[in-house]
């Protein structure tokens, strides 16, 4: 039994919070989750935290923004009762497929819109301005005027300063220059228009500025108007950056999940962030369940999950595979449609797709039926959050798929009620033992050795 810790949960996921406190002999936290009718969250902590280590389960499946909000009001609280430690634990990260990278309308990462900026005869870059000129290639045009602009606006400067100098001795050489008279110098206009201003009863203003600055602000604006920067990239809101920082200002002192899906999150934080792997589950899985599994082989629906297919692969000496996804704009409509092509050999073999998360489950299904084409004999699709939302199950019922495995990070029960192709790992124990570890002051590396 662990002493002086308290594991609260919230409503997103109450099996796994009672399934942990199972494995570490504790009795589940008392705390009232409920909402007003206009549909504000309200938290209260029924039991004494006071300067005790508390940890905090709030997954991501389903209603997001609501469990989101609920889990910063219990830290928010548990940190006012004076906890000595708040500990988050999202087995399914919020927002973590919205990384602060710059996308277009279409979703595709790094990837230019189609626009007037873009086209090949546009004379700028995306790159730099100017751009760092090739060997074999001519420089781009970098300055608005040119050289040559630059080189007049040089003589102009040179010639005023020679004038303005009366001991300069190359004044002969600017002598039918007329020097301007004091009442026509930019500091005497402006100089004029303070007075104007503090001497505005004996004036008349028009909308709060005299007809004389007003001519000022239109020559202004007439010989400088805004141009818009070309090559101007379309970014997203940040919003790794703020639920990272929503988390550190409500009071969380450390922040535990599990298979990000871009593990650059953990740089968005200033608290420490334990990133457990749900590997070995599947791992296990593939050794226990499925027969010769030495003749399959692992096959990644897309090139952003190829490093953790790969891993699972040379950890069991098995093949691998992958799925090249080609999005390509359609002139039927402004959405791109992405086409599939397969790298490897699945003739003959039992295929395993490996992905960390499957939403509609569109990737997969595509994926399998493109297995199945190219002569797969079987097909199973090992993930490790499956969220499953709108119609993913119908699609996965009617898909080439034989067996979708998934892990409880997300609540699975109405899903296996619908999806008889579904299996669901048990990751309680996981978290449960990073639990104790982390209380204890102990490693957690040995949940990340796969073997």
């Amino acid at each position: 039994m662990v002493r002086n810790i308290v594991v609260l949960g919230g409503s997103s996921h109450p099996q796994l919070n009672a399934t942990i406190c199972d494995h570490l002999q504790i009795p589940i936290g008392n705390v009232l989750l409920s909402k007003f009718s206009v549909g504000e969250t309200r938290v209260e902590i029924k039991e004494s935290v006071r300067g005790k280590d508390v940890y905090i389960l709030q997954s991501s499946g389903g209603s997001v923004n609501d469990h989101l909000v609920e889990l910063l009001i219990a830290i928010s609280a548990c940190k006012t009762a004076s906890a000595r430690k708040v500990t988050a634990i999202l087995p399914l990260f919020p927002y973590s497929r919205q990384s602060d990278i710059p996308y277009n309308k279409t979703g595709a990462p790094l990837s230019r819109a189609s626009n007037c900026y873009n086209k090949p005869d546009f004379p700028y870059s995306f790159e730099s301005k100017p751009q760092t000129p090739h060997p074999d290639h001519p420089p781009s045009a970098g300055l608005t005027n040119g050289v040559n602009g630059l080189h007049k606006g040089l003589e102009k400067l040179q010639v005023d300063d020679a004038i303005s100098d009366p001991h300069n001795s190359q004044n002969g050489r600017y002598s039918n220059y007329k020097t301007p008279k004091r009442s026509d110098t930019l500091d005497s206009q402006i100089s004029n228009t303070s007075t104007r201003l503090r001497n505005a009863s004996s004036s008349t203003m028009v909308n709060g500025n005299s007809p004389h600055d007003e001519n000022l602000i239109a020559t202004s604006s007439k010989d400088s108007p805004f141009q818009p920067r070309p090559g101007y990239k379309q970014w997203v809101a940040q919003a790794g950056t703020l639920v990272a920082d929503l988390l550190t200002c409500a009071g969380a002192d450390h922040v535990m999940t599990m298979d990000l899906h871009d593990p650059q999150y953990q740089g968005f934080f200033d608290i420490p962030v334990d990133n457990l792997y749900g590997r070995p589950l599947l791992k296990k899985y593939i050794r226990n369940e499925i027969p010769n599994y030495q003749q399959a082989i692992i096959v990644s629906p897309d090139a952003g999950g190829a490093k953790r297919a790969t891993a699972i692969a040379d950890g069991l000496g098995m093949p691998f595979a992958l799925i090249h996804k080609e999005r390509r704009p359609t002139k039927i409509t402004d959405r791109q449609n992405a086409s599939m092509m397969l790298v490897g050999d699945v003739a003959g073999r039992t295929a395993i797709l490996v992905d960390d998360l499957a939403d509609t489950s569109n990737t997969i299904t595509r994926a399998a039926k493109l297995l199945k084409k190219q002569g797969a004999t079987m097909v199973y699709a090992l993930l490790t959050h499956g969220v499953l939302s709108g119609d993913a199950i119908d699609r996965i019922n009617a898909s080439a798929l034989d067996k979708v495995v998934v892990t409880n990070s997300v609540p699975q029960e109405e899903h296996k009620k619908r999806c008889p192709k579904l299996e669901v790992l048990e990751v309680g124990h996981i978290f449960a033992e990073a639990i104790r570890r982390v209380h204890h002051g102990e490693s957690i590396s040995v949940l990340f050795q796969y073997d």
